[in-house]
């Protein structure tokens, strides 16, 4: 069997104005008008408000951030991916949706609610993880507090590229450089981390960091800290492959199972 061709994918470290969605989909537009030749667009956590608990208020609007997804995605012809607050048979949700050909293909809500700002006071926590196929390649996304727990993203060869979308602020970043490069390196897979920049409506900084990382822990984009940017980057899985079959780490886990993952068939 062949290897799936190269994808090429671009994340957008932005500013994002707080609780705003109509100015965030504008800038985001402007970004994304230009691009061409992109397989895919990662756009950071909650990415048309900033890390708000103000769900109710912006649920209505956010429903029509999530069709103007829909409308790009049809209208430039690839995939558009980030979370968005969202409700649901009342209750409140921080969903990442994976939108292709105008239509919702996946979507994963955040199973680790960020206890430091209350988040499990308004958003309910996922149940399952997410594991999908995107032109030949598997990906697992997963947003931001989500980062801090491994054995949620534990891999067993079951995906190629492990997406975080995030609102991770510049007091802690050492542990989002960290914590990136150590998933990279303990699941043999890409990792692509999509930060935003700037202040935020609780005086919180945000300072980026949003970076690619090879399966040997090795960068291979990044983007200047403080600063709005697209980052880009074409995507092989021969490294992933390469690296995999000469060291063979994966093949030597433990074979316990995480509520939520659902049992490897062998």
């Amino acid at each position: 069997m062949k290897p799936p061709k190269p994808i090429n994918i671009i994340g957008l470290q932005i500013n994002l104005e707080w609780e705003n969605p109509s100015e965030n989909v504008r800038k985001i537009q402007s970004w994304i008008e230009p691009i061409e030749g992109a397989d895919l667009i990662v756009l950071p956590e909650m990415f048309s408000t900033g890390f708000s608990m103000n769900a109710k208020t912006f649920a209505f609007e956010n429903e029509i951030v999530l069709n103007w997804m829909k409308e790009c995605s049809l209208k430039k012809g690839l995939a558009l991916c980030g979370s968005l607050s969202i409700e649901e048979n009342g209750n409140y949700f921080n969903r990442f949706y994976f939108i292709e050909g105008g239509e919702i293909k996946h979507s994963y809500d955040k199973r680790h609610l960020f206890s430091l700002a209350k988040e499990e006071d308004v958003y309910s926590a996922g149940s399952e993880r997410l594991i999908f196929s995107f032109k030949g390649w598997r990906i697992c996304p997963l947003i931001c507090y989500d980062l801090r727990f491994p054995v949620w993203s534990r891999n067993r060869e079951e995906y190629d590229l492990l997406l975080y979308v995030a609102n991770w602020p510049e007091r802690r970043i050492l542990a989002w450089d960290t914590l990136l490069r150590a998933r990279a390196i303990e699941n043999m897979a890409i990792v692509v981390g999509i930060n935003r920049v700037g202040l935020d409506g609780n005086g919180i900084e945000h300072c980026g960091h949003s970076v690619i990382i090879d399966a040997m822990g090795t960068t291979i984009a990044q983007i200047e800290p403080w600063k709005e940017g697209a980052l880009e980057a074409e995507l092989t899985k021969e490294g992933i492959e390469k690296a995999r079959k000469k060291f063979g780490f994966l093949e030597d886990r433990d074979d316990f199972i995480c509520p939520g993952l659902p049992e490897v068939k062998e």
